[in-house]
């Protein structure tokens, strides 16, 4: 009896096996995207700010807002506030209204299921960009502060004193070092310039 070779069985798995490789390579492609994206975020997300644009600061909700990187964030007191912008830390050691150490902290890498959100939930990825003389700008309780930066440094995760209360006005950021939350906090600090004044619109 001739004995005929079905060939579908063997393109079925050729089929299969393409399909395969070509998932691992998307899926592969789509991780680099999200890993990436913080990255390129000053290319086609975050652009300077131009402070003049700003609108009026909120009563009901307080802003961080770095021009340099383009970042525009909301922060609030405890940990869930981190996942959606940024944490005011110790709220004890001072603010922008009363002085003393006003410390905020934030995210500087938060892997996301889409590149976008996680360019938002990383928004210290490039805060060692920054330098000494770059301005800073804090809305809170419906007032706008400014802020210029004047020391960067780096300590240990169980360096807690820099979250101490000052005698000075002085903003103090930190976030986690690329290396994660075991690694190296980058403290930025900045004195207080004042409120800002705002136009008043007729």
């Amino acid at each position: 009896m001739l004995a005929i070779k079905d060939k579908r069985s063997g393109n079925t798995a050729r089929v299969a096996i393409g399909g395969f490789a070509f998932a691992l390579l998307a899926g592969g492609l789509y991780t680099l995207s999200l890993v990436a994206a913080p990255v390129a975020a000053p290319l086609f997300a975050l652009q300077p700010i131009d402070v003049n644009t700003l609108p009026t600061p909120d009563k009901s909700g307080n802003r961080l807002v770095i021009p340099k990187l383009g970042i525009n964030i909301a922060y609030d007191k405890g940990q869930p506030a981190l996942d959606r912008g940024a944490e005011w830390r110790s709220p004890t050691s001072g603010n922008p209204l009363d002085g003393g150490n006003f410390v905020i902290a934030a995210h500087r890498f938060s892997i996301q299921p889409t590149p976008m959100g996680t360019i938002e939930k990383s928004p210290f990825y490039h805060i060692d960009k920054l330098a000494n003389g770059d301005k800073i700008i804090v809305d809170y309780q419906g007032k706008r502060y400014g802020y210029e930066i004047t020391k960067q440094f780096t300590v240990q995760p169980t360096q807690i004193e820099i979250e101490a209360r000052t005698n000075d006005p002085i903003l103090t950021m930190y976030s986690c070092s690329l290396d994660g939350a075991e690694s190296d906090r980058h403290v930025i600090q900045a004195r207080r310039m004042g409120e800002v004044a705002l136009a008043i619109n007729n």
